[in-house]
C-alpha cells in the first residue's frame, strides 16, 4: 500500500511542477495567447470568448512579471 501511496505522491508533484512551469513561464504563456489568437482569427472561437480569455492570459502575464519584479 506504501508503494502506491508513494508513487500517487510522486506523480502529484510531477503534475505541480509542470502545472507551476506553464503558469510562470512567460514565454508559454506568450504562446497561449497565439493560439488564442489564432484560434480567433480562424473563427474557432468568438470575438467574446476571445475577449474573455485574452483578458485572463493577459492578467497571468501580468501576475508573472510583477513576481519578476519582487524577487
Amino acid at each position: 500500500m506504501f508503494v502506491i501511496d508513494d508513487m500517487l505522491l510522486f506523480i502529484a508533484k510531477k503534475i505541480n511542477e509542470i502545472i507551476e512551469k506553464e503558469t510562470s513561464d512567460e514565454g508559454a504563456i506568450k504562446e497561449r495567447l497565439m493560439a488564442l489568437q489564432l484560434k480567433f482569427e480562424m473563427d474557432e472561437i468568438s470575438e467574446e470568448e476571445y475577449d474573455q480569455r485574452e483578458d485572463e492570459i493577459l492578467q497571468l502575464l501580468e501576475r508573472i512579471r510583477e513576481e519578476k519584479l519582487n524577487k
